[in-house]
């Protein structure tokens, strides 16, 4: 397997053969977990933009599997505070590692790095354009609530500006013939770009101002997202637009059985507590599903098969 190959930056190239491969992946690890195939091997995360639930949940996911874990949360502590470019970085950390997670401020950051390294390179999120590994534990989360990723309903709400699992999200899903609904103020609307990108894909998409129980009655899957005030130049803005798309206990009340609320976490106040005991609630399964996705991320782009599980 060549090192373009390997690397995941997007899986936007990906095939839904190979998405299907990679849930099936996931699902053997979640059968168990602990399979330690990786040992002697080295994993490096590189985190110039603060993580929590990405970053311990691929550390978690390099120890269950055997591999060690080096790198750093906070860019400060790194020689990029002494002016070392990033080009630098990534080649010096590719001397002491076979595997590069990456979550960079910048778009286009984890394919640069990409394209300076021969080892493979996983994209963490860069800015807000893709995030790569969220949107794979997506997938398999759905496909574990729904019990297919065919031909579903599936409702984006908030910040469809700059939420990178939502831009990931489009591009993974359109081969399974999706119908999107982006529920969005003008001022966090999903951009124009994705939009082209649905018409080109012959995505079906509607979008909406309005949110309430009518609005989401016919959902499978409801995708809420925290309004990301690290995102903003213009704090004004961000506090205009911050509460104006909350998920309340009442407005559930036409919802679909199956349907199922998803979070990439971290929550703010975007959904009422009251809901997290409804049957609707899955954010924190999806959460635990990041491991399982993870595992199998790592092995795939180290070149670890299925038949090797």
């Amino acid at each position: 397997m060549d090192k373009c190959n390997r690397s995941l930056i997007s899986l936007a190239d990906y095939s839904a053969d190979k998405l299907m491969y990679l849930i099936q992946m996931a699902q053997r690890f979640e059968q168990c977990p602990n399979r330690r195939i990786l040992e002697g091997k080295v994993l490096a995360t590189l985190f110039f933009e603060p993580s929590t639930r990405t970053r311990l949940s691929f550390e978690t996911a390099a120890n269950r599997l055997g591999a060690r874990v080096i790198g750093f949360a906070d860019p400060k502590v790194t020689s990029g505070t002494k002016g070392e470019s990033l080009k630098d970085t990534i080649k010096m950390v590719s001397n002491y590692a076979d595997i590069i997670v990456m979550r960079h401020y910048l778009e286009g950051a984890a394919k640069y790095a990409s394209e300076v390294t021969d080892i493979p390179i996983i994209n963490a999120g860069d800015g807000a354009n893709q995030h790569p590994s969220q949107t794979m534990l997506d997938l398999y989360t759905i496909y574990q609530s729904q019990g297919t990723l065919e031909n579903l309903d599936i409702h984006l709400v908030g910040d469809l500006k700059y939420g990178r699992t939502v831009h990931s999200l489009l591009a993974a899903m359109r081969h399974f013939n999706p119908t999107f609904h982006f529920i969005a103020p003008d001022e966090l609307r999903m951009p124009d770009e994705y939009l082209r990108y649905c018409d080109r894909h012959s995505i079906r998409y509607v979008e909406h101002k309005e949110f309430n129980e009518s609005t989401i009655a016919q959902a499978d899957i409801l995708y809420m997202t925290r309004v990301q005030k690290e995102r903003f130049s213009d704090l004004m803005e961000y506090e205009r637009v911050k509460d104006l798309y909350l998920l309340k206990l009442d407005m559930l009340g036409k919802a679909r059985p199956n349907m199922k609320i998803l979070h990439p976490l971290p929550r703010v106040n975007e959904i009422e507590y009251s809901i997290d005991d409804t049957p609707y609630a899955y954010y924190f399964q999806q959460a635990k599903n990041g491991l399982y996705a993870r595992e199998a991320l790592i092995c795939d782009a180290l070149g670890i098969t299925l038949n090797e599980l």
